[in-house]
């Protein structure tokens, strides 16, 4: 009886104990280029949601979509071009009426800080002896970037866009991954996002702009998987990256996403809130950054 009666009082305290409640979660599948956004969404987000986890896969948007049709658990899909949104819906395990374009990005010539090469504009990137560093093919940015080139053969030679490609000397897997060849100096130019120069790097290169009219206009769709356990949740995490909150970060990261929600709203939508400041803020980064222009995904 001696025996029975602690190990009855360890049951009971043990029954007695509050449970530790299951902590819901989202993985979330996101463009590489998104990676400081996201991580900065996530941030905000949790400290709204604190019983929530969140895991963020970064990758290029090829690479991402490939694993989600071969069968990648994941509950939220953001891409860096429609094309890679389109391949899951057409897998099934995205419904297209529920993809949303968030967020607008556009293309810069990147070079490292000292340009040893002396490169000038992009017109330059076509003579010979240039180490020249895009990201691989397949890969959105590479779509938008092919696309830049070949707008530029009317201006400067039917060829123009071949002899830029002559000097290719790398292909990355992913935009980060030209970015950071540049920064160590290992190639002349490169041409990635405008949100890929930000931050960290920002000293460690020289920035050209892309004349507007050649410039590619990158959408960002964002989406939930049909089949993830957590829609609801999914649901929340879209809505808070598209409301006010969501923008100021994106629009912080170099993203113009005020372009993408005056389209995507339906026309009796309330706008959002803003103070005047903010509206000045959206409306400089909408005229400054991110001009529509029509591009071809291929």
């Amino acid at each position: 009886m001696c025996l029975l009666r602690p190990l009855l009082l360890l049951i009971l305290s043990l029954i007695a104990m509050p449970r530790a409640s299951a902590q819901a979660s989202l993985t979330i599948y996101a463009a590489t280029s998104l990676t400081d956004a996201f991580e900065s969404l996530a941030t905000a987000f949790a400290a709204e949601q604190p019983d929530v986890s969140l895991h963020l896969n970064f990758s290029s948007s090829s690479s991402l979509a490939a694993q989600i049709v071969a069968g990648a658990p994941a509950d939220i899909f953001a891409s860096a071009n429609e094309k890679q949104m389109g391949l899951v819906v057409a897998d099934g395990r995205i419904d297209g009426e529920t993809a949303r374009t968030f967020a607008h990005n556009q293309l810069v010539l990147a070079l490292p800080v000292d340009n040893p090469a002396g490169i000038e504009s992009i017109r330059d990137l076509a003579d010979e002896g240039y180490l020249l560093v895009l990201a691989a093919t397949g890969t959105p940015i590479r779509t938008y970037t092919d696309a830049l080139l070949r707008s530029h053969n009317d201006d400067f030679g039917a060829d123009f866009s071949l002899r830029v490609l002559r000097n290719l000397a790398s292909e990355e897997s992913n935009v980060r991954q030209v970015v950071a060849r540049l920064a160590l100096g290992e190639a002349d130019a490169g041409i990635v996002y405008q949100t890929d120069v930000l931050g960290d790097v920002a000293d460690q290169l020289l920035v050209i702009e892309i004349d507007t009219a050649h410039n590619q206009l990158a959408a960002y769709p964002i989406a939930p998987l049909s089949d993830s356990a957590n829609l609801d949740l999914a649901a929340q995490f879209i809505d808070f990256v598209l409301d006010a909150a969501g923008r100021a970060i994106l629009i912080q990261h170099g993203f113009c996403p005020p372009v993408i929600l005056n389209v995507d709203l339906p026309r009796d939508a309330s706008p959002v809130p803003t103070n005047q400041a903010a509206d000045d803020e959206d409306a400089e980064a909408d005229d400054s950054r991110c001009l529509p222009k029509p591009i071809e995904n291929r």
